[in-house]
């Protein structure tokens, strides 16, 4: 009997073990995710989706009243035919609006590379790059939010037109989009 009770012993040691063993691989996998995302990941309740902005549409051109930009960047829905696009806009820390297209130039195809705002950066929900508001439409390629240059879309007054054609033009970007 002593025997059996020493070999129930031994099970339960490596079950032990081996319980320590998946608690300290978590633990890593948690501790090297934080290194490379530079430290730079945020608390959930940090994390901003934005607010989605009641769209302003003329004659299919999207219409944003840039006094209604601030620097928490607001969503602008747009149909375009069947395909759902969002339009971002941010106020930058020189007081410029920003405007780009809410999904990533490299992610965009997997359905998730759209934008989350954590303070003065833009987080895709992909793969976790993080992106100054501050850089939006002056860096362009490489995974960061699809700009809206400045020939693309006419500034009136209080107003920034962008033009039913271009959104037209660049709806493939959302194909696949999933935002949740």
């Amino acid at each position: 009997m002593k025997k059996t009770s020493k070999n129930k012993t031994n099970v339960q040691n490596r079950r032990s073990t081996k319980l320590l063993i998946i608690v300290a691989v978590l633990i890593g996998a948690v501790a090297v995710f934080a290194a490379f995302n530079n430290g730079k990941s945020k608390p959930a309740d940090e994390i901003s989706q934005g607010r989605k902005a009641a769209p302003v549409v003329r004659g299919g051109d999207l219409i944003i009243n840039a006094g209604d930009v601030s620097d928490t960047a607001k969503f602008y829905p747009y149909q375009a035919g069947d395909i759902y696009m969002e339009v971002m806009a941010v106020k930058a820390s020189d007081g410029s609006v920003r405007t780009a297209f809410n999904t990533c130039q490299v992610c965009y195809d997997s359905g998730q590379g759209y934008y989350r705002q954590a303070g003065n950066e833009m987080i895709c929900q992909n793969c976790g790059n993080v992106f100054s508001v501050d850089d939006i439409e002056k860096v362009k390629g490489g995974c960061n939010p699809v700009p809206i240059m400045s020939g693309n879309k006419n500034i009136d007054g209080d107003n920034i037109a962008i033009s039913e054609q271009f959104l037209n033009e660049n709806k493939e970007f959302f194909a696949d989009w999933r935002r949740d």
